[in-house]
């Protein structure tokens, strides 16, 4: 199997260990306002991903966290006047449900930041400790200097970076820090938000620390494949290498950097600031989850796409094509197909950088084969088992 690896910038041929899983972390959600088209659109892929895998023999660890720690909870805690962490256990609940109903496999560990923020005041102390990284005033700062790579997975000059970090929440003017892309690592208490005591007084972890603590605590200090949406290659997934690889002294910390495109709404990009947002709980009163998984994955996962009603009903037609293939009865007569060729091609689909549309196309193709042969009295029971084979690796729930 190929993969495209954002850090490579090219594909490469995917290694399956032989004496343990294929390690795969997610970046999860910020659990405030979920789950919209964009979440399911990004966790659908490595569901796709996972399911691949498995069928083809691999065992899959899958972690994936919930930033429960992090500003913009906080501050929609304090606009809607409930307590922060009331909140997150809501919108994590309701995350769970929908991806539940959009029959996607649960992650094998599913951490929260708030819980895990002992482990992360070890590690900003090695950190420290190792001259990576720097207290003032009570917070701490990872120092970019010290990672002559940083960055290297956005091929961007500095001033680039620095424009795209201070646009996701980056303070350069921080008078704390020796630079203005140094990231903080713990950050001391601000008024009005929860903290937790440290050595360096109570504060909050950064965003970046979070993930670093929670991949390397359940999957080990270097992983196979780490995922998430396309606005994380920058500031966060550089990030989490600098700090990750300095920390454990291992490079390196991810063999394959796997990004999904943005979903997009009327001309822009879909996001909780606009308002712009289809919900999936709200999406599942008007469609099948079968239809959403079609036509989220309908796209190539690296690009971004146009969230269109008109065209998650198209993928219901073709969801109740297959379902009418499956469930079709033929006769005696040689069959046109029995199914092998489509299989192989949707494999070799899957196969070519997890080319879903490809793939999609196979079992479109082979449903319409088979009701033609139905329609023919031909015996169409071994293309029947195939298009439920791959229909079953799509992920299907009926199949």
């Amino acid at each position: 199997m190929q993969l495209f690896d954002t850090l490579r910038g090219e594909k490469a041929q995917l290694e399956v260990p032989s004496d343990r899983p294929i390690t795969l972390y997610v970046c999860g959600v910020t659990p405030y306002d979920t789950t919209h088209v964009g979440h399911a659109h990004t966790f659908l892929i490595f569901d796709l991903l996972i399911r691949y895998l498995n069928y083809r023999g691999a065992e899959v660890r899958y972690c994936q966290n919930v930033t429960d720690v992090d500003t913009p909870l906080f501050e929609r805690a304090a606009r809607d006047n409930v307590p922060w962490d009331e909140l997150a256990r809501r919108e994590t609940a309701q995350f769970v449900k929908d991806c539940a109903d959009l029959n996607m496999i649960a992650p094998t560990y599913y951490p929260k930041a708030s819980e895990e923020i002992p482990l992360m005041l070890t590690i900003v102390e090695r950190l420290i400790e190792q001259g990576h990284a720097y207290e003032r005033n009570g917070s701490v700062y990872f120092s970019i200097k010290t990672d002559p790579d940083y960055g290297a997975m956005t091929r961007l000059g500095y001033a680039d970076m620095l424009a795209i970090a201070n646009e996701r929440g980056n303070d350069p003017n921080d008078p704390n820090k020796v630079d203005p892309l140094d990231f903080v690592l713990w950050q001391a208490a601000a008024p009005g938000e929860p903290t937790w005591e440290s050595p360096w007084g109570p504060g909050r972890p950064g965003w970046h620390i979070e993930c670093t603590t929670m991949s390397t605590r359940y999957l080990g200090e270097q992983i196979d494949i780490h995922g998430g949406g396309r606005d994380l290659i920058f500031p966060h997934h550089p990030s989490e290498i600098a700090q990750t690889e300095a920390y454990s002294g291992k490079k390196p910390f991810v063999r394959f950097w796997m990004h999904g495109g943005m979903a997009f709404l009327g001309g822009e990009k879909m996001s909780k600031s606009l308002g712009n947002m289809v919900f999936i709980r709200e999406a599942l009163n008007e469609h099948s989850a079968d239809a959403i998984r079609w036509y989220l994955l309908s796209f190539p996962y690296r690009d971004d796409f146009h969230y269109e009603r008109d065209g998650v009903l198209a993928a219901e037609a073709q969801v109740e094509r297959m379902y009418s293939a499956l469930a079709a009865v033929g006769g005696g007569a040689p069959a046109s197909t029995d199914g092998s060729a489509e299989q192989n091609a949707f494999f070799a689909a899957l196969d070519d950088d997890l080319h879903s549309p490809a793939a999609l196309a196979q079992i479109d193709t082979l449903a319409q084969r088979i009701l033609g042969d139905a329609a023919a009295d031909r015996d169409v029971a071994a293309a029947q088992n195939a298009l439920r084979t791959i229909a079953q690796v799509f992920g299907f729930k009926e199949a």
